[in-house]
């Protein structure tokens, strides 16, 4: 039988063994007293092999992370971080995109309205979500529930994690392009605080289109781009497998983001990033998004709103004659 696992990456094969070393003995109908102690030091062999590879992360494969299959989505933070859940279908003009989730929450005492990229775990599940690709009817959704947020004066949660929005014809003859900038337009100006956090990989105008914010963060190991590295490859040196070299060129990581002032803030991930430990995830999280709620909050609306629209033209750099 292959030691094979499809859910490590390249880079994380050396913890394969040391993880199928602790299955087989915690599996084991006969392991010994002797062989259940040794799981001890095979977990710190574990913590420090992981430690070692995660210490020197090109970007690359940090980009890879970002979209590792086991890493959680929307759907597993509100379960396991918000309570009262009550979902919006529709933007009443076409139909209900099921690559975006949206609906009203509740985190600790503090209501919320939620909207977010859903991507899916199994073939049936990816198609069914679009694999995370929205087409217009779900950015027009995701609008329809910020100004329902906006009429009631609740916060505006988003979670990013798309590879990008869908570029078929179907969704370019619903004016694919229109939707995302009325997105960005509203976005830009309206009257309630916007909190954004990319949770996996934040791609082109399909992120930005929920990622006008007051406070913009990101997961240790997520990517936010303006394209992906192989489509960046494709067009610079028509050669996809050159990915590598554009994620570097690209300054698609928190780390680099951050030094641009691009993004507010790095919320941090477990050992090992988000899909070794959920639990720890949820709960660093959880705490920044509260945090940042109540920052956000403590601001006068007419601040907030000034201060949003001054961030939103500081970014970049130019030079004129």
């Amino acid at each position: 039988m292959s030691d094979y696992n499809p859910n490590y990456l390249d880079f994380e094969k050396p913890l394969l063994e040391i993880d199928n070393k602790i299955k087989a003995i915690k599996t084991s109908a006969s392991a010994s007293q002797k062989d259940i102690n040794k799981i001890e030091s095979l977990n710190k062999e574990l913590e420090k092999n992981i430690s070692k590879i995660f210490s020197s992360l090109s970007d690359w494969q940090i980009s890879q992370i970002a979209r590792h299959p086991l890493r959680p989505y929307t759907l597993d933070y509100i379960s396991n971080m918000f309570t009262n859940f009550i979902e919006i279908h529709g933007d009443r003009m076409f139909g209900d995109d099921k690559a975006i989730i949206c609906g009203l929450a509740n985190i600790e005492n503090e209501s919320v309205m939620l909207i977010g990229h859903q991507k899916g775990r199994d073939s049936k599940e990816k198609v069914f979500r679009n694999f995370g690709m929205p087409k217009p009817e779900g950015y027009r959704k995701a609008l329809r529930a910020m100004k329902l947020a906006e009429k009631f004066n609740i916060p505006i949660l988003t979670f990013i994690d798309t590879p990008g929005a869908y570029p078929g014809i179907d969704a370019e003859s619903r004016n694919q392009s229109i939707a995302i900038a009325d997105n960005l337009y509203e976005m830009s100006k309206i009257k309630c605080p916007i909190i954004s956090v990319v949770i996996g990989e934040g791609g082109s105008g399909g992120a930005l289109a929920i990622g006008v914010a007051d406070r913009l963060a990101m997961l240790q190991y997520s990517i936010y781009s303006v394209i992906s590295p192989e489509g960046c490859a494709s067009i610079l040196w028509k050669d996809a497998a050159k990915a590598n070299i554009a994620a570097e060129a690209l300054s698609i990581t928190s780390e680099k983001l951050l030094g641009h002032k691009l993004i507010d803030r790095i919320i941090p991930e477990p050992l090992g990033a988000a899909h070794r430990d959920y639990n720890a995830m949820y709960s660093s999280l959880k705490s920044n998004i509260i945090e940042m709620v109540n920052e956000v909050k403590a601001v006068p609306l007419s601040e907030l709103l000034d201060s949003r629209a001054s961030k939103i033209s500081s970014y970049g750099q130019f030079e004129s004659n």
